[in-house]
């Protein structure tokens, strides 16, 4: 499960669940409640709102004790006067937090009250409070209330007497509080509970994922990069798992692809040094003949200076390849693409490499399958140096006393192939994958008659693919080699 849906079914089960469980519990712990406080004050309780209202709980306990001293007044008047009776009679009525004040005329001769209700016992003891007509709730001042209720009655003696039944009135009564303090515990322990397991189970989704994290991380920082990142769970984490594995992937892609290309950069070195000491060496030795006097004929002067011109031809075209691959391979070329007519610009292209195969010997032939009116976008020069590449490596590879090239141009609907064909001494099936590799060469003698840099096909390659084709070879031993490459016609 993803996290973003573990914090919204969190945040949801957090802000719900009190509201499913508080109504329950009130219920319960309510419904004890109301049995304890009827049990204990002998009353009867109809209604939660009871619970809260003290007066309306108190008023019920002290008709209670009114009817009481009301038997007692009809059956044994007597017992109002026994002080041991009345002591008796207000010490059960402690737990109502009640309690009774017994007035003969004028003169309190049994005074119930505790040390907190002294403040009320001073007033009634005072003449300024008509105590024959006390029967409601007096104020203190201002603060504290009493529910106070009269009993009348006449002593034996034939004098007037009163019992007054004195509660005095709080916000609630203890057991209401207990209740409210129960309900607030329950609830702060249903949140926390809650939002414990809920934040373990969050947690221990984000654990294990960040410590795996945390150990690809390490290894990457050490270099090691031949370990996979495991996606474990279909969620961010596991999102984030699998962009790390890429990111890892790529990283040892890129470290791979550095090391390959510092090895090539090692063998294009030594390639050069090779390819580059060769017409040197004989450009140094044509040189110190002419110094040492040996070319002492016009004709042997001729040949001494032409061979170190063509030398330093050939270390021309080596360097003007690297340095147009390097170009090509930093993408620092710029194409300009545009529309060509294939037959045009094919027949004029033919003319131009007859005449240096004529010069070598080599016979071309020229065949146009496709349409005189085909069109295709391409890079005219760069087009011409794909196939200059591969025409150069086709002779560079001719050991056949009649050799050839053929030029082929197939329509394949939407694409045109051209096909260059020769007949030199082929290219193995384990090597023809790799042709097209920069630096690479099949003469591993690297004889400086056929040489070159091992870059040609590697730069046509590269044309093409920036031409949006493909280029590919077959070719068979001591038969001959053929390169395919297609361009996109213009349909």
């Amino acid at each position: 499960m993803k996290l973003s849906k573990k914090i919204i079914i969190s945040f949801i089960i957090i802000a719900i669940l009190p509201i499913i469980v508080l109504p329950s519990v009130v219920l319960l712990v309510g419904n004890y409640q109301i049995d304890l406080i009827e049990n204990k004050y002998d009353i009867k309780i109809t209604t939660y709102e009871m619970l809260y209202n003290s007066i309306g709980i108190l008023n019920q306990i002290t008709d209670n004790v009114k009817e009481q001293i009301h038997d007692i007044k009809e059956n044994t008047p007597e017992k109002l006067e026994d002080i041991d009776y009345l002591e008796e009679f207000n010490s059960s009525l402690v737990a109502k937090y009640t309690f009774i004040l017994v007035v003969k005329g004028d003169t309190v001769i049994y005074d119930g009250s505790s040390k907190e209700f002294l403040e009320l016992q001073s007033i009634l003891s005072e003449k300024s409070v008509d105590i024959q007509n006390i029967n409601e709730t007096l104020y203190v001042n201002g603060k504290t209330q009493y529910l106070v209720k009269q009993e009348t009655f006449d002593f034996s003696d034939g004098s007037s007497g009163a019992v007054y039944i004195v509660s005095k009135i709080k916000n609630s009564l203890p057991e209401v509080r207990k209740m409210v303090v129960a309900f607030a515990i329950f609830l702060l322990i249903v949140v926390f509970v809650t939002g414990f397991l809920l934040t373990l189970w969050i947690y221990k989704g984000i654990l294990k994922p960040v410590k795996e994290l945390k150990k690809a991380a390490y290894k990457i920082a050490q270099g090691n990069l031949d370990f996979e990142v495991v996606q474990y769970k279909n969620n961010e984490f596991g999102e984030l798992s699998v962009a790390f594995e890429e990111m890892r992937k790529h990283l040892k892609e890129s470290i791979e692809e550095n090391i390959h290309s510092e090895e090539e950069s090692k063998e294009l070195i030594s390639n050069i040094s090779h390819d580059l000491k060769t017409p040197i060496t004989a450009i140094k030795g044509y040189v110190e003949g002419i110094m040492d006097g040996v070319a002492d004929s016009p004709e042997k002067m001729d040949k001494y200076i032409r061979t170190i011109y063509n030398k330093a031809n050939d270390m021309d075209k080596l360097i003007g390849e690297l340095t147009i691959y390097s170009r090509i391979d930093s993408n620092k070329i710029p194409y300009n693409f545009v529309k060509l007519n294939l037959e045009d610009y094919f027949n004029d292209c033919v003319d131009e490499i007859n005449t240096d195969l004529s010069a070598r010997g080599i016979k071309l032939t020229y065949i146009n399958y496709v349409d005189k009116d085909v069109i295709v976008i391409a890079d005219p020069e760069q087009l011409k140096r794909v196939i200059s590449n591969i025409i150069s490596n086709s002779v560079k590879y001719m050991d056949k006393n009649e050799s050839f090239i053929a030029i082929r141009i197939l329509d394949e609907d939407d694409f045109i192939r051209v096909e260059i064909e020769d007949n030199g001494k082929g290219i193995g099936k384990d090597e023809l994958q790799y042709i097209f590799e920069r630096f690479y060469r099949t003469d591993s003698s690297r004889n400086s008659s056929q040489g070159g840099s091992g870059i040609g096909l590697a730069i046509a390659k590269k044309i093409i693919e920036a031409h949006s084709g493909r280029i590919w070879a077959t070719s068979k031993l001591n038969s001959g080699t053929t390169i395919h490459f297609i361009l996109r016609k213009i349909v």
